[in-house]
């Protein structure tokens, strides 16, 4: 049955009240698309369980990132479809708005689906390489996705001017001249962009590495890198915010790709155990040659330093293969309580600040000082 069959039988079925048959034929419309819709948002409800449990992402990134945009569509071309009914049966200039309308809402649905697909994608292939163990650029698959996607916006705007009787050519030529003016008022912000994107670039640091600034008071856990600002979690778990441009004028260092940590401590042994620094010395060396997890590879010095004030000074200087945070510290405990277990086996122990004090005996000395008491 052809529409005009369609409505010809709407007019019989209304005896001829044009009115009542422009209702119902939009009310048949609606119907249809709210049916449509409907079976079409369970069968792909459906679709993405399945596709959930595949192994590879894409078809599900390509489902999941469908589901809304194209019951949006359905809506908007249900829409459109029962405008032009009613523009059929009125003069209005309102309904010449429906085709630009229209087309204006495709192209927001294909930009919505690019978008979610794009992010789905990312999502996927983050969590797909983390599932099997192998290495990730979280900070490179980012940047990509970040940089499609504002491709896709910027491509959609584009398409979407042509599309309802813009030049582009103009557009992009007053983008052009205007950009210049642009540049001069937000200089702060394209100085945090191209900041940006240098990170990207040089790669100093990437989501979620330990970096800290001895120019500035930064140092935390990286959670996010944008265009224009670095998310760094604190160790004491708030969030600094800090714009990329800074990132151009200041040392980073990034702790987190450190080769080794190092042990560097000064052990004081009493001046009445001075027979046994030797030996002392000889046993710490040979303790920390010993040790699994001291770096043998790396600088590894134990010699007596120096006759302090109040004790004789053992330099340890020594690395550690592990750079974990909390492992060092459980690594440095055991070597410095197999050092004092060293120290107490040559019956020697660890010097504190002492002084000693000559009392002088009877004799011209003491009259003189006794003389001057009062």
């Amino acid at each position: 049955m052809t529409l005009d069959q369609l409505e010809n039988w709407l007019v019989q079925l209304t005896d001829g009240d044009a009115r009542l048959a422009l209702a119902l034929q939009i009310f048949i419309v609606v119907l249809a698309v709210v049916v449509f819709n409907f079976f079409l948002r369970r069968m792909l409800k459906k679709l993405e369980d399945r596709t959930r449990l595949t192994t590879t992402p894409w078809d599900y990134a390509l489902v999941s990132a469908a589901r809304k945009p194209v019951t949006a569509l359905a809506w908007i071309i249900g829409i459109a479809f029962a405008a032009r009914i009613v523009q059929a049966e009125s003069s209005s200039a309102v309904f010449e708005a429906i085709a630009p309308a229209r087309t204006v809402g495709v192209i927001g649905c294909i930009t919505w689906f690019l978008i979610r697909f794009i992010r789905n994608v990312q999502d996927g292939v983050m969590a797909a390489r983390e599932a099997r163990g192998e290495g990730l650029d979280r900070t490179t698959v980012d940047a990509i996705g970040k940089l499609m996607r504002v491709s896709v916006l910027i491509t959609s705007v584009l398409v979407g001017l042509q599309s309802l009787g813009f030049s582009v050519s103009g557009v992009l030529a007053f983008g052009g001249i205007g950009g210049i003016a642009v540049g001069f008022a937000a200089k702060d912000l394209l100085a945090n962009f191209f900041g940006g994107l240098m990170v990207y670039l040089d790669r100093p640091f990437v989501v979620g590495e330990w970096i800290r600034s001895p120019d500035k008071e930064i140092e935390g856990t990286v959670e996010e890198i944008g265009w224009r600002l670095t998310r760094i979690r604190t160790f004491d778990k708030r969030p600094l915010f800090v714009p990329n441009a800074v990132f151009a004028q200041i040392a980073v260092e990034n702790a987190s790709r450190m080769s080794h940590r190092r042990i560097k401590e000064t052990v004081g042994v009493r001046y009445d155990d001075v027979a046994v620094v030797a030996p002392i010395v000889s046993d710490i060396r040979a303790m920390l040659r010993a040790h699994p997890d001291i770096a043998q590879d790396q600088t590894l010095i134990v010699n007596f330093l120096q006759f302090a004030a109040s004790s004789l000074d053992i330099m340890i200087y020594t690395f550690t293969t592990t750079t974990k945070w909390v492992e060092f510290h459980e690594v440095k405990q055991d070597v410095m309580l197999r050092i004092a277990d060293i120290v107490a086996s040559h019956g020697a122990e660890m010097a504190f600040p002492t002084r000693t004090l000559h009392v002088m005996g009877q004799g011209h000395d003491a009259a003189a000082v006794s003389d001057q008491m009062p």
